[in-house]
């Protein structure tokens, strides 16, 4: 009960911090209508006559996939700023697991990232994606095992991280060229070797990819829009979210009793 009341404290924290910062709210809607509203109606001019699918949906489903993911991740950096202000030293000496502050962490963050999500759906709404309800409530469970795999790169990200002005110059590359190598703005079946290598070594790429295999279930441009079959996708996500929370998390101990 006492790790229980840890999660759902240190969460309910981040919850909090997000609705006293607008600027971050409002970046957050922003970003959305430059990705679907700009470049996915844009694109879907110049791509949709040779196209068999909605060009428009298919953006949607990867900004969905890459909010989830870029968000919780994001939100980790607050760790970097807890270290400066010396409130991880705090954390870390209560009578809890490292663990369990970690996991509070990245419990707070997918629901930030469930908030921001909320905006990318009402946005899709507004400009005219063509959104099926039934295949969007079928995402919700996935959509936390998605805000998991993000949060567990972000703790895997910030954990040798000593300042968060460093980790707010490190992290856009590290997140952006995801952003493409993963295929949330265009297809990425068909890849230059050297191109296609580093795509499936993109962890965002499963993301992305187990948003769509979902969402296009018995979708007859399934093939074309899906790499992988969903058990694969999610057997990825979840493995290599308990690899970098692992690692993460005793990188981020060790650092912080070195101080």
């Amino acid at each position: 009960m006492t790790n229980l009341s840890a999660i759902i404290a240190i969460a309910f924290r981040d919850v909090t911090k997000l609705l006293r910062d607008k600027t971050r709210i409002l970046a957050s809607l922003v970003f959305p209508a430059i990705f679907i509203g700009v470049l996915g109606t844009s694109l879907q001019a110049n791509l949709q006559t040779g196209l068999s699918f909605n060009f428009l949906t298919f953006v949607f489903t990867g900004v969905l996939a890459q909010t989830l993911f870029q968000s919780t991740a994001a939100g980790i950096i607050s760790l970097v700023e807890d270290r400066q202000n010396d409130f991880a030293q705090e954390l870390f000496i209560a009578p809890v697991s490292h663990h369990t502050i970690i996991l509070g962490k990245i419990l707070g963050e997918s629901a930030v990232s469930f908030i921001q999500v909320l905006g990318v759906v009402a946005f899709g709404l507004v400009i005219g994606v063509p959104i099926v309800l039934p295949k969007l409530l079928l995402l919700l469970p996935l959509a936390a095992v998605i805000s998991f795999f993000g949060g567990s790169f972000g703790v895997l990200v910030m954990s040798r991280a000593s300042e968060q002005r460093g980790v707010n110059q490190i992290f856009p590359f590290l997140i952006f060229p995801q952003f493409f190598l993963a295929g949330v703005f265009s297809p990425i079946r068909e890849l230059p070797l050297p191109v296609l290598i580093a795509s499936r070594l993109t962890p965002m790429t499963y993301a992305v990819d187990l948003v769509r295999s979902i969402y296009y279930l018995g979708d007859p441009v399934f093939d074309e829009v899906v790499l992988f079959n969903p058990i694969f996708d999610l057997g990825v996500v979840l493995t290599v979210s308990v690899v970098f929370i692992l690692i993460g998390t005793h990188l981020f101990v060790q650092n912080e009793k070195k101080r």
